[in-house]
């Protein structure tokens, strides 16, 4: 590890005076080449453990790198889901520098009490797989929610139903299953109140959580959001 160390810092400062001292994103630019060389560097040290990722392309983010890389992603999102948004079939939102959220409306995804994704939305699915695959260095949260009505448990087997259903979808198409988390929160967390109709349709929803894998924490991609 000590040699890793010192070829990293050694290449950091090759980098850094091959970048112009004059120009507006040397730093972005720096910490971006080292990710990737760190990432070259770790390609033989991976785990499995908590499902980790650590090798050549994933897991190698560091420093500068993972704001210029999240803000790349985001905005792929936004150009390629434009149509999803303006329908209000998915709403993209940017928690913070390291978490996207994508909340995907169940009312044009599945049918009601059924787990089972419509054909309608799947070239929806199909295009973020796609942008999911290219941006290899994300984990993916897969979460599930419904309104009240039924019992808790019947709710709960229904939303764990519906975050496989999409993760599997998206395993067919490119994303890698070791990427991806699952969970269902039932009727745990509404969004809205479930005494109306309005609201129990915001509270029937599927989020999509985006976090990248950086270097040396890599467990911290992998913790469920809350």
């Amino acid at each position: 590890m000590n040699f890793i160390k010192s070829t990293l810092i050694a290449t950091a400062v090759v980098v850094t005076v091959g970048c112009a001292t004059d120009d507006p994103n040397r730093r972005a630019k720096t910490g971006a080449a080292i990710g990737a060389i760190a990432g070259g560097i770790l390609g033989n040290q991976s785990s499995s453990e908590n499902g980790k990722i650590v090798g050549v392309g994933v897991g190698a983010l560091t420093g500068a790198a993972i704001g210029n890389y999240m803000d790349k992603q985001q905005q792929k999102l936004q150009q390629q889901l434009a149509q999803e948004q303006a329908n209000n079939q998915i709403d993209l939102t940017r928690i913070d520098e390291e978490t996207i959220k994508l909340d995907v409306s169940s009312e044009v995804s599945f049918d009601v009490n059924k787990a089972t994704i419509k054909p309608s939305f799947r070239q929806s699915l199909s295009k973020l797989a796609g942008i999911i695959s290219e941006y290899d260095q994300t984990a993916v949260h897969i979460i599930g929610h419904t309104d009240s009505t039924g019992t808790q448990s019947y709710n709960q087997q229904l939303s764990e139903n519906r975050a496989g259903s999409v993760g599997r979808y998206l395993s067919r198409n490119g994303v890698k299953r070791t990427r991806m988390r699952l969970a269902g929160r039932g009727e745990s967390q509404p969004v809205a109140d479930n005494t109306s109709s309005s609201g129990r349709s915001q509270n029937r929803r599927v989020e999509i959580y985006l976090k990248p894998i950086v270097e040396g924490r890599e467990n911290e991609a992998y913790r469920s959001p809350r």
